[in-house]
């Protein structure tokens, strides 16, 4: 049973977090508060989150510094962040936010339903990761310790198409993602969707390492989505 997807939520304003947590509340996932981006970096340093949620207008390190910071951590820089911001200051401000990168960015006061399907697809596409990690890990266990025996054959033979057909999934959501992140930002979101389909392109060569007759051991996969 995968577990609950980790969502951060970063704002210096406790309204607005009550805010969020009321919106995600129906996703069912697990919802953490930052009030600052010191303490969102203090999170990411312990927690794996499938996406997160950065309000743009904070004291101090306000969130494009914040995003920055992310970026460029390896552990995070994989995450997709939505940047939520209560002004808009025209297409160089959306471009910024884009260019520190983040996947969307959405000005206050938002559609709660919208809002709650972009997060739902990055939950999703975690989700299937996490899933197709820990599977494809269980499948070279059980190659490694059957050393070609009938049974270690029989599981193989079970696990593969249920991986591929998992794999199948993501890649028919990524494909959506990307169209939709090509006809909304730009250039910086075309850029977002051809990382996460590199990242979609390195479980399917994960996958296609543990045929029968692969020579190569199956490449790392990391383990934040993209």
């Amino acid at each position: 049973m995968v577990q609950k997807a980790k969502i951060l939520l970063v704002d210096d304003r406790p309204e607005n977090l009550l805010a969020l947590e009321a919106i995600l509340s129906a996703l069912d996932q697990t919802l953490v508060r930052a009030s600052s981006g010191e303490e969102a970096l203090k999170a990411l340093l312990t927690e794996d989150f499938a996406v997160i949620l950065l309000d743009v207008q904070m004291p101090g390190m306000d969130g494009f510094e914040t995003a920055a910071h992310i970026k460029r951590r390896e552990r995070t820089r994989d995450i997709p962040i939505i940047f939520l911001t209560a002004i808009n200051h025209g297409p160089h401000h959306t471009f910024r936010g884009y260019a520190a990168g983040a996947v969307d960015y959405i000005s206050k006061p938002f559609d709660p339903w919208v809002l709650r399907a972009k997060v739902s697809v990055f939950v999703d596409l975690h989700k299937k990761n996490v899933q197709l990690r820990e599977q494809a890990a269980l499948l070279r266990r059980e190659l490694e310790g059957g050393q070609g025996s009938v049974e270690a054959e029989e599981r193989t033979g079970g696990l593969l198409p249920e991986l591929s057909a998992r794999l199948a999934a993501v890649e028919e959501q990524a494909e959506a993602l990307s169209k939709e992140l090509a006809g909304s930002g730009g250039g910086p979101a075309v850029s977002t969707a051809a990382h996460l389909e590199r990242k979609i392109a390195g479980l399917r060569r994960a996958l296609d390492a543990l045929q029968p007759g692969a020579e190569e051991e199956p490449e790392s996969v990391d383990s934040h989505q993209g």
